[in-house]
């Protein structure tokens, strides 16, 4: 999503006012420092970890085998081969009293040790068919023999019942790719924007590259990859976002937003308290492990990690980097309202507080009267200023009841939180629920202290730093071109009747819509997962392929037939898929790059090729927000209660920025972001050309015949389709918000 900027910015991050900023340590001692945080975060999580690093095992399963060899012992059976009696040896002699005891003792260290042993034979035996990805290359309706016979075997080596952490120690590292494969692929991704002249140039400093600098810096990354975690996630964590010196708002937080259409509750305390009850009962979830781990495609499992710094997690600023701090527990949030702040406590003795009495205790915020201290009310700008926006998410809850979320992205990426805010919608609409009055169930707390208002001691020469953030912050925000809207025409339900991929329609159309807003092709940024690997984040999908560009050509000539340029689409469809899987699979193009250029950096070797692959812009930044808990909302017959997304700032400040989620089967919501001060772009005109571009696509094919359109140009009027819009209506009183919490849906 938005970290599209940061890896543009990422280089700037480097460099100061007074020159290059140098790394600190020499490339050893780096490598060593990675392994040593991936080591430490491993043996401070141990005793959490006990149950899922034994896991598909259980301490039951270790109890059951001690008792058959102390029955096969009894029974004057020895399963040991001599090996008990070898260690009943070793052990101290106290006395023939106790000449039992060593017995069993000896059992239970033997039992031991062939128990671990079993584990971790099931580890490495899961973590070798993890690593397996021809099934992610195979249609999913025609699978080969191959892998299915892999998929059994991965279903009896991942036993039952999993948690969310349970495959964690089996699932394989992310591989680095062949350095003359990634060269290869990123000169066939730029062919397209580049003239000959300038392409040219470039392969000549690619070259130039493989020949001299190439082995030495894939040397020391394969080295990295064996040791530590993860080749890349920790220096992306750091370099990308940590070192950023850049404001935090819209060129690195994201939002997400709420239901479509409706709001369970008008008023703004019932829908907070409803919200951060639900919040916290994930919250409990998440530390009791009881989330269920993501399977992709329902078989294999995508790493967790990222799960563990959702809340008590804040990104602590630093001079030339920030640090980002997590607390084991928080028992209070902090809310901001009117330019003061509190601290509302989320518990009591009994437990969680419930979402009558929070809702409670923010009414009591809203009902203050009293006003903010000078130079308190605009104290909040200083994290708009360059590293604040700090916390991991900040929950905001409109005055008409509507909700956001803010979102900090150095912590983790959309899928992580989205699972969060899918959890928080759904639970706080239909199982908590609200009554006929719109206030939260249940019955305020009175003996339940005031919220504490948080007193402030701020020095003169504070001031003139919180009027400039304040200016800062007004500037960028008002500088924002931000459009959404929901396409109702066709869904994936419809492409997928066209037996193609969702996420690669829309991808194709986008660089039509692009095209015709702009004129020309472009680099194009599509974030995707590489959640298959331990501790693997995001890979770049490059989408704007020699493919795609025939396809976009074909659709604005006229003399081209609509067989035509079906056939051409179906060949970029199939590109991108490739590029897609192949970015899942660790074997993309960006984060390698990325990597061989921060090894550079610390060797101090210079690489005009690496240099001028990352000072690339990318003008089209695109992400799908995947909708990972269908079964929590009922679409059929509540189909406006599904959120409707997020979005994020553009990468570059003549670009755009657009997020897509599929709602249900029949509809896609877009959110467009750009830059007012661009005379280049415009969020509504090329909202219009990606509702053009869907149908005329569409259109391609038999059953979107009724879709068909005429085809125009960056200059036609609007065509009069009707145009979708979000609405702030409150719920109607056939909305699910007295459901009972048994069963919303019956």
């Amino acid at each position: 999503m938005a970290e599209a900027h940061q890896a543009v910015n990422f280089m700037p991050s480097l460099t100061s006012d007074r020159g290059e900023v140098e790394l600190s340590g020499p490339m050893w001692q780096e490598i060593y420092l990675s392994g040593l945080r991936s080591w430490k975060r491993h043996l401070l999580r141990f005793w959490n970890d006990f149950l899922t690093g034994v896991f598909p095992a259980t301490p039951l399963s270790w109890l059951f085998l001690f008792s058959a060899i102390q029955l096969a012992w009894f029974l004057q059976l020895d399963p040991s081969l001599g090996l008990m009696e070898k260690i009943k040896e070793l052990l101290p002699d106290w006395g023939g009293q106790h000449h039992r005891l060593r017995g069993v003792l000896a059992a239970a260290l033997f039992a031991s040790c062939l128990w671990g042993a079993l584990i971790f034979t099931l580890h490495v035996a899961l973590r070798l068919l993890l690593s397996y990805h021809g099934w992610l290359l195979e249609p999913h309706e025609a699978m080969s023999s191959t892998t299915k016979t892999w998929l059994a075997l991965v279903r009896i080596f991942s036993g039952r019942h999993p948690v969310l952490f349970s495959y964690q120690r089996s699932l394989p590292r992310q591989p680095v790719p062949s350095v003359q494969d990634t060269v290869r692929k990123y000169l066939e991704s730029v062919r397209p924007v580049l003239s000959d002249e300038d392409f040219d140039w470039t392969t000549g400093l690619a070259q130039e590259f493989l020949k001299l600098q190439a082995s030495l810096l894939q040397w020391y990354l394969w080295l990295k990859s064996w040791w530590a975690s993860n080749y890349v996630s920790d220096w992306w964590e750091e370099f990308v976002y940590l070192r950023s010196r850049n404001s935090l708002m819209v060129n690195s937080n994201y939002y997400m937003m709420d239901f479509l259409y409706v709001t369970p509750t008008p008023l703004q305390a019932a829908r907070a308290g409803n919200a951060v009850h639900a919040l916290l009962l994930y919250r409990h979830r998440l530390n009791r492990q009881e989330i269920p781990p993501n399977l992709l495609m329902g078989m294999r499992p995508l790493c967790s990690a990222q799960y563990e710094k959702i809340f008590n997690t804040t990104r602590v600023p630093g001079v030339q980097k920030d640090y980002i701090r997590h607390l084991q527990d928080s028992r209070h949030v902090a809310v901001f309202h009117r330019g003061r702040f509190f601290r509302v406590g989320t518990h009591s003795q009994n437990g969680l507080l419930s979402p009558r009495a929070l809702e409670q205790q923010f009414q009591r915020i809203l009902d203050d009267p009293s006003p903010a201290c000078p130079h308190e009310e605009h104290l909040a700008a200083l994290t708009a200023a360059p590293s604040w926006f700090d916390k991991s998410f900040t929950l905001i809850v409109f005055s008409n009841g509507k909700l956001g979320l803010s979102v900090e992205h150095s912590w983790a990426d959309c899928p992580i939180s989205g699972h969060m805010w899918e959890f928080t919608l759904a639970t706080e609409c239909f199982q908590l629920g609200y009554s006929a009055d719109g206030h939260c169930k249940g019955h305020p707390d009175p003996t339940l202290p005031q919220p504490q208002r948080l007193q402030w001691d701020l020095p003169e020469q504070v001031h003139l730093s919180i009027s400039l953030a304040l200016r800062g912050a007004e500037t960028l925000s008002s500088n924002v071109d931000c459009h959404v809207f929901p396409f109702s025409h066709f869904g994936k339900s419809f492409i997928k009747r066209c037996h193609l991929s969702p996420d690669s329609f829309v991808q194709m159309a986008l660089q039509l819509a692009h095209f015709r807003d702009r004129g020309q092709f472009c680099l194009t940024y599509e974030s995707a997962m590489t959640r298959l690997f331990l501790e693997g984040r995001t890979e770049t999908v490059r989408s704007c392929t020699r493919e795609a560009c025939n396809f976009v050509r074909a659709m604005e000539d006229q003399e081209k037939t609509d067989p035509q340029c079906l056939a051409l689409f179906r060949v970029a469809v199939e590109k991108h898929q490739a590029l897609l899987k192949a970015a899942m699979c660790g074997q993309g193009v960006d984060r390698h790059l990325f990597a061989l250029y921060i090894v550079s950096r610390f060797l101090h070797v210079q690489s005009p090729f690496l240099a001028q692959v990352h000072s690339e812009q990318w003008p089209l930044s695109t992400s799908q927000i995947p909708v990972q808990q269908t079964h929590l909302f009922d679409v059929h017959n509540y189909p406006d209660y599904v959120s409707s997304g997020g979005g994020f700032g553009p990468a570059d400040d003549h670009g755009y920025g657009v997020s897509y989620i599929f709602m249900g089967d029949d509809m896609i919501t877009f959110h467009i972001s750009s830059k007012k001060s661009s005379t280049k772009t415009d969020s509504h005109r090329l909202g219009q050309h990606i509702e053009d571009a869907l149908l005329d696509v569409a259109s391609l094919f038999q059953a979107g015949q009724r879709l068909k359109r005429r085809r125009r140009g960056p200059g036609d009027e609007d065509s009069g389709h009707r145009r979708g819009f979000i609405s702030n209506k409150t719920v109607d009183s056939k909305a699910p918000r007295t459901s009972t919490p048994a069963d919303p849906f019956q």
